[in-house]
């Protein structure tokens, strides 16, 4: 089995980096695993460009950062995993820039984008607020069926968000590893 873990929060040490370990760590043993960690990666945003993935997706100038790569392990795997911050009520910026170079890898290519809409999602959000703008978003990648969400609330298990640690408690270790089915 194949999975693939992406943690779009571009803090190196935060609450997604740890949920991506522990996740790493349930698993280990699978037949492969792919992991994308955006604090270390450089996605580039669309733009600035002369729309050249209209004419062949390979010709997009930024065609070689890990964008592709991303997109190709996710819709070849069997299950995907989206770990994010939530940033103002909103998804952060790595996840946009991911969700609107889409645009690019699914360009005729529509039958990469039927294999990714059919590989399951789940997406787990380090929350304090609000859901709405988040299951909205993830819409695109679940082909508009309802997102599979854990909101996690470092209030929830004591802790605070900004201090990284919500994976010291082991309430919420075992929330996420539930919620994953481990």
């Amino acid at each position: 089995m194949a999975s693939c873990v992406i943690s779009f929060s571009g803090r190196k040490n935060g609450n997604c980096a740890a949920i991506a370990q522990l996740l790493l760590g349930a698993l280990a043993g699978r037949d492969k695993v792919s992991h994308f960690d955006c604090a270390v990666l450089r996605l580039t945003p669309c733009g600035q460009c002369e729309y050249q993935c209209f004419q062949a997706r390979e010709r997009c100038p930024y065609f070689s950062d890990p964008v592709f790569g991303i997109y190709d392990a996710m819709a070849h795997s069997d299950i995907s995993y989206f770990i994010l911050p939530n940033y103002c009520d909103y998804p952060c910026a790595n996840f946009f820039v991911f969700n609107e170079r889409g645009q690019c890898y699914f360009q005729r290519h529509p039958e990469l984008l039927e294999q990714y809409e059919s590989v399951p999602k789940k997406f787990i959000v380090v929350s304090n607020t609000g859901r709405d703008n988040f299951t909205a978003a993830f819409r695109y990648h679940t082909g508009n069926a309802p997102p599979d969400v854990l909101f996690l609330s470092a209030r929830n298990f004591d802790k605070v968000s900004i201090a990284g640690d919500l994976m010291d408690s082991p309430q919420a270790r075992e929330t996420v590893l539930r919620f994953v089915g481990k």
